[in-house]
């Protein structure tokens, strides 16, 4: 039975998906510099092969120029340590500025692609965009992930990297967040038999 108790207010169609990840996403252009861009709108969209998809604004947006023109990128998993420098990468021009130097943020050669990883965050995936889907006001960029660092620090003694360590963060309603405690492991409901 369905009850009809539970009061709630109606906001219309907008984008409610609440925490999304943030990452900062290097590009490179056949010619010139490579760039930088702050994005919230990021998610796993296929697990074989690994695809992420990303959303870039086309209007006003050089980093999504870039990646139309090359069809490649990296996806860095940025940490609170560095939200400042995230947060400026999201809110001036890669046209006017240079993001690396002017955030104090280090590129470094990435294997696959000709797009940086950034130095500072722990976990890089270098892409190669598979398809572009226009959505409306955000266009839709498929990356097939080549590769993957992880600095080694974040492994454990067991071998296995504990992204606990990393301390990522989330966005929010126009908030950064950091991720709190554990709540559980996947398939930790299950009875163990």
């Amino acid at each position: 039975m369905i009850k009809k108790e539970i009061k709630k207010r109606l906001l219309g169609p907008r984008t409610a998906l609440v925490p999304t990840p943030v990452v900062l996403l290097s590009c490179k252009g056949k010619k010139g510099r490579p760039n930088l861009i702050t994005l919230a709108w990021a998610g796993v969209c296929c697990s074989e092969p690994p695809v992420i998809g990303v959303a870039i604004r086309p209007k006003n947006r050089w980093s999504h120029h870039l990646v139309k023109e090359t069809m490649e990128c990296v996806v860095n998993i940025p940490t609170e340590k560095i939200v400042r420098k995230v947060d400026f990468c999201g809110t001036v021009s890669g046209k006017e500025h240079d993001k690396f130097k002017e955030a104090g943020l280090t590129p470094i050669q990435a294997t696959k692609v000709k797009a940086p990883l950034v130095k500072e965050c722990p976990v890089n995936m270098e892409c190669k965009v598979i398809k572009v889907i226009k959505l409306g006001s955000h266009d839709l960029f498929l990356g097939e992930v080549l590769e993957v660092h992880v600095d080694e620090k974040l492994f454990g003694k067991d071998g296995k990297p504990d992204f606990a360590r990393m301390k990522p963060f989330v966005y929010t309603l126009h908030d950064y967040y950091n991720l709190g405690k554990k709540l559980g492991k996947y398939a930790f409901t299950k009875k163990s038999t």
